[in-house]
């Protein structure tokens, strides 16, 4: 049998004070009844979007692409989260060389990837890394670069925003979900 009680919490009161503005003062105190009602939220927020990630993720023409030989190169200093393509290609010549993402606050400095292209003791062509799409997140003041530590690699890395500092998503250039 059906029943309802009232339930007696400041908290749960305030908090629903808080939700629903345009309800302070009306009605009778917040109450609890022992048959489940199903409850079907139909609103875009509970709908989420209907534009795929794949879709929602695209390169687009705001895509930034930049390469590193023998130095270091920012890809993204915008905070948010960041689609990042690398890519690194070596021509070694006996040494060891390295290619890397980084992400750098200013003060310090993380390696997210490091690749390491072995020396051979002669003369090597066509070691290239290839990595799938990586998603970093920069905080405010920070920034990804890519950096080559000689002229025998050179790093390549394509980025775009995918969402802001705040998740939320940024759309591919000129696409206006419908």
């Amino acid at each position: 049998m059906a029943e309802i009680v009232p339930v007696v919490s400041e908290s749960l009161e305030a908090r629903v004070r808080d939700l629903l503005p345009s309800q302070r003062g009306f009605g009778e105190d917040l109450q609890a009844s022992n048959v489940i009602t199903p409850i079907i939220d139909l609103t875009a927020a509970a709908q989420g979007t209907t534009t795929p990630e794949i879709l929602q993720t695209a390169w687009d023409f705001s895509t930034s692409s930049v390469f590193a030989e023998n130095n270091t190169q920012t890809v993204a200093n915008t905070a948010g989260f960041w689609k990042i393509f690398l890519s690194i290609a070596g021509r070694g010549s006996g040494v060891d060389i390295n290619g890397y993402l980084r992400i750098t606050d200013g003060l310090s400095t993380k390696d997210i990837v490091r690749v390491e292209l072995a020396g051979t003791g002669a003369s090597t062509t066509g070691n290239t890394s290839v990595l799938e799409p990586l998603v970093v997140f920069l905080r405010s003041g920070d920034s990804a670069t890519i950096t080559s530590d000689n002229n025998d690699v050179t790093v390549f890395a394509s980025a775009r925003q995918i969402a802001d500092v705040n998740g939320n998503l940024v759309n591919p250039l000129g696409f206006t979900p419908q």
